[in-house]
C-alpha cells in the first residue's frame, strides 16, 4: 500500500518511483496509489476510486472517471474545485 509516494519529491526522484510502481504493475501486482496528484494517477492509473468525506463515492476506469465523472464532487474535483 503507497501513501502519497511522491508527496514533495522533485520531479526526478518522483519519475523513479513512477518507474518502480510501472515495473510492479507490469510485474502483475496489484498496487493501491493514494494521491491527490492527477497527472500522476492518469499516468498510473487503470481503476479510480474516488472518496469524499470518508466515503467511497466513485468506482470506475481510468478512461471513463476522467471522461465522464459521475458524481457532482468527482466534476467539481477534476474541474480544480475545492470541495468540502
Amino acid at each position: 500500500f503507497l501513501d502519497e509516494p511522491t508527496a514533495s519529491l522533485d520531479p526526478a526522484a518522483s519519475y523513479q518511483v513512477e518507474l518502480a510502481i510501472r515495473a510492479f504493475l507490469d510485474a502483475g501486482v496489484k498496487v493501491v496509489l493514494v494521491t491527490h496528484d492527477l497527472a500522476q494517477a492518469r499516468r498510473l492509473g487503470d481503476e479510480m476510486i474516488f472518496m469524499f468525506r470518508g466515503q467511497i463515492r466513485e468506482r470506475a476506469s481510468a478512461a471513463d472517471f476522467f471522461a465522464i465523472p459521475k458524481t457532482s464532487e468527482a466534476r467539481a474535483f477534476l474541474g480544480g474545485d475545492l470541495i468540502w
